[in-house]
């Protein structure tokens, strides 16, 4: 959501950051709209104050005895009135179509983000580790999973579908030593406060977060008007909608292991085998709540602390600035960590790392007071991966994978792994 006096102020600062999204001006509807509002808010409030005067009036001139003029002036407030009835229709709705036209409009991206259509506009940012070589042909994670009995898509499917898997033993206490290895390197050593949310959220939450209405065809609703949380972002972030903090409480990071359902609209025909692309995968999510002048900052930070998982883990990537084309709906910057898949021979995405600014803050209504200083300011927001736990699998599997189809665990997780050392057929 915009501030509505920014855009009258920078009608052409707005339309340039429109542009970078691939959009049309937008400012001279949406400042069209919102003068027509006030308009309207306006003649209403001059009705409100003449009923009020005459209202005045209709007194003196009864205690007077001019019944008369009395009952004309009664007659004028009962037009006033059912004006101010009517006219109050009219204001909820144009603020309603006012705010539809301003929620379907993307955030504006920052100044250093570049500027493209799609990916193959993102900018290599850095890479980390040298890829692998290996005396064999690397196979695809879940050729290895199947081959070691541990990963069975055939079975999901029977039981929901298509793009579910069932893992077992070895391989499930796996995901989750990786989702314990995150949390406790990003709550014991990062400072983000461990959190448990709800797995159903409010159609307000998720319009708080940007997800609504916009991509409501990505999403699981239930028949009470609940939603699936598409990631832990949803609930995290509005643990602080509708709330003034005080600024000395800033930055508030948080962090939650979940399951998170995503019905990968419009994905048809890609990554059809595999856990790369699931209805229902688990992710260690960070959030954090801070101020304007720290939020590049601490996305900076985020992205350093999703980039450890990795390193501790010995697992090569590259760190990509996603193009004002490719970028989330809700974004002012988003850096896209991908990991390196021997058996796909490509970098892949497992982390996305992004900076709001007060976009869903302004959707939340979440502020901060300033010390020293009256009034409120929306605060900023950020959300970051850290890591997807079942592509972090996915990357393990084939980054550790032996020739004889074993798979090694990496040095960080031995002790998540009750002495189990690799996977092989037992």
């Amino acid at each position: 959501m915009f501030d509505l006096k920014w855009i009258r102020e920078n009608p052409a600062a707005f339309d340039a950051g429109m542009a970078k999204r691939g959009l049309d001006p937008q400012s001279q509807a949406v400042l069209k709209l919102d003068e027509t509002r006030r308009t309207h808010v306006g003649k209403l409030q001059e009705a409100q104050t003449s009923r009020n005067e005459l209202s005045k009036q209709i007194g003196a001139a009864k205690a007077s005895g001019d019944d008369a003029v009395a009952q004309g002036l009664i007659d004028k407030v009962a037009e006033l009135k059912s004006f101010i009835q009517t006219g109050g229709d009219e204001e909820r709705r144009l603020t309603e179509e006012l705010d539809a036209v301003l929620a379907a409009l993307p955030n504006i991206p920052l100044d250093d983000v570049p500027v493209g259509a799609d990916e193959a506009a993102n900018v290599e940012y850095r890479v980390v580790g040298d890829v692998p070589v290996y005396a064999f042909t690397p196979k695809q994670h879940f050729e290895i999973g199947e081959a070691l009995g541990l990963m069975d898509f055939e079975t999901a499917a029977k039981i929901s579908g298509s793009r579910f898997v069932v893992l077992k033993g070895a391989m499930a206490r796996l995901e989750r030593a990786l989702a314990s290895f995150m949390l406790d390197l990003q709550t014991v050593e990062h400072g983000y406060t461990e959190v448990q949310p709800p797995f159903l959220v409010r159609s307000e939450a998720l319009y708080g977060t940007s997800q609504l209405p916009k991509f409501a065809e990505d999403l699981f609703q239930t028949t009470d008007d609940k939603w699936l949380i598409p990631t832990a972002e949803v609930p995290l972030t509005n643990l602080v909608r509708e709330s003034i903090l005080d600024e000395a409480e800033l930055p508030l990071r948080f962090a939650a292991y979940t399951p998170c359902f995503r019905s990968e609209a419009g994905s048809a025909g890609k990554d059809t085998r595999g856990m790369i692309r699931q209805h229902q995968f688990t992710k260690v999510e960070m959030v954090s709540i801070t101020t304007p002048e720290h939020s590049e900052a601490e996305l900076e930070r985020m992205l350093g602390c999703a980039e450890e998982v990795l390193k501790r883990l010995e697992l090569p990537y590259r760190v990509v600035v996603l193009s004002t084309g490719d970028m989330g709906f809700g974004a002012r910057k988003t850096y896209d960590i991908e990991v390196w898949l021997p058996g796909q021979d490509m970098y892949r995405e497992i982390s996305s790392c992004s900076v709001c600014g007060d976009f869903q803050a302004r959707r939340m209504q979440a502020r901060y007071r300033q010390d020293g200083e009256k009034g409120t300011k929306f605060v900023h927001t950020l959300n970051g991966s850290g890591l997807a736990v079942g592509r972090t699998l996915v990357a393990v599997l084939e980054n550790y994978q032996r020739e004889d189809g074993s798979v090694r665990i990496p040095d960080a997780l031995q002790s998540y792994m009750a002495g189990v050392e690799a996977l092989s057929v037992s």
